[in-house]
């Protein structure tokens, strides 16, 4: 997998206390934290199952690293980066640099038509021994990376005016009712909620799972 992105660097300061809402992306990021009076922190952000909303303090600065999907961090290096936080790019970049046996992997289970067992014999293992890997990496297992890439493929559709049940047969659920479940389930609403909501489409657009930069994802 080489030329993949390593990370997408952004920013966010918080003029007003706010609550923000977190999609489940199969990303993690390195975020160091500045808060009012306080001492800077790095943090190192958990993959999510399910929505969930983050309380931001009045004041906050963040400075995140969107990390690719999949990709593992030590603590060494995070203990690097909290040493010297103006150096957390050549840090993380230096982390990052080798693609693990997994980056494909991850990538063949956002395709549409992916199934684990595909996938395993593509890489020449069981399914079993895939999901050692998974767990040796401290990673959630294979299906885990397919079926949310899917609903993610499913939201980024819903930006268009195609029909839901084009969009449920285009990802590959087994109808509108099995789609609407698993969006429920990954991202809190409905596809006819979502699709209503501007906010939480942008979110659902932001480089993750299925989207990241350099990805090269079929849409066949």
């Amino acid at each position: 997998m080489s030329g993949m992105v390593r990370f997408e660097k952004w920013h966010h300061r918080i003029d007003r206390a706010e609550s923000a809402l977190i999609f489940p992306d199969g990303c993690r990021d390195v975020l160091v934290v500045r808060e009012r009076g306080r001492r800077e922190k790095v943090l190192l952000t958990d993959l999510d199952f399910q929505p969930r909303v983050s309380e931001l303090a009045e004041g906050t600065h963040i400075t995140g690293f969107r990390l690719r999907p999949g990709a593992v961090v030590t603590d060494e290096v995070l203990a690097a980066v909290a040493r010297d936080c103006a150096q957390v790019e050549d840090i993380l970049g230096n982390a990052l640099d080798e693609t693990n046996d997994l980056d494909d992997v991850i990538v063949a289970l956002t395709l549409p038509l992916a199934t684990v067992e595909r996938v395993s014999k593509q890489a020449g293992v069981s399914v079993r021994t895939l999901q050692r890997r998974f767990r040796e990496q401290g990673l959630p297992p294979p299906e885990y990376w397919r079926l949310l890439a899917r609903a993610r493929r499913a939201a980024g559709f819903l930006a268009t005016e195609l029909p839901l049940v084009e969009i449920a047969s285009a990802c590959s659920f087994s109808d509108q009712a099995h789609m609407t479940r698993d969006l429920r389930r990954w991202f809190g609403g409905s596809p006819a909620q979502l699709r209503r909501d501007p906010y939480c489409l942008s979110l659902l657009s932001q480089p993750a799972l299925g989207n990241w930069t350099g990805e090269q994802i079929s849409t066949r």
